[in-house]
């Protein structure tokens, strides 16, 4: 699987930190705790990368990845008591808004940590280069 041993790793920095916090936290002290386990492990990592959201050319807002994993992999962070259709939505935004392959949602607020590999059917290769959707990255040849 590609990004197999990478997945691996961050999923494990995921279930250390549940494991030493439980459940039942705000989200954001989970994302501390997860840049800290990253950094132990050597994770390459951007924390709360921002994205324009383009309506038609214009931007209408932004958002942010809780983590942008070696510029291939987002990691949105949750704390709910269960996953929702809308989390799987929000994080394949993500992936289509930042074209990359793979995201992994992961849910902290659980009993048992929840994790999901989500795929990004529109993936058109080469992975992040910016916000492909902004109209200068649309440009002729």
């Amino acid at each position: 699987m590609k990004y197999g041993e990478l997945t691996h790793q961050i999923i494990g920095c995921a279930m250390k930190v549940h494991s030493e916090l439980g459940n039942g936290f705000q989200e954001v002290l989970y994302q501390r705790a997860m840049a800290y386990e990253m950094d132990l492990n050597k994770v390459e990592y951007a924390r709360e990368v921002e994205m324009d959201v383009f309506y038609r050319d214009i931007i209408i807002g932004s958002r942010r990845v809780d983590f942008l994993v070696s510029n291939a992999i987002a990691v949105e962070l949750k704390a709910v008591i269960e996953l929702l259709d809308v989390h799987l939505s929000q994080a394949m935004n993500y992936l289509e808004a930042y074209n990359l392959e793979l995201g992994l949602l992961i849910n902290f607020g659980a009993t048992s940590l929840e994790f999901k590999r989500i795929y990004n059917n529109k993936f058109k290769g080469e992975g992040y280069k910016g916000n492909p959707r902004h109209p200068k990255n649309q440009g002729n040849p």
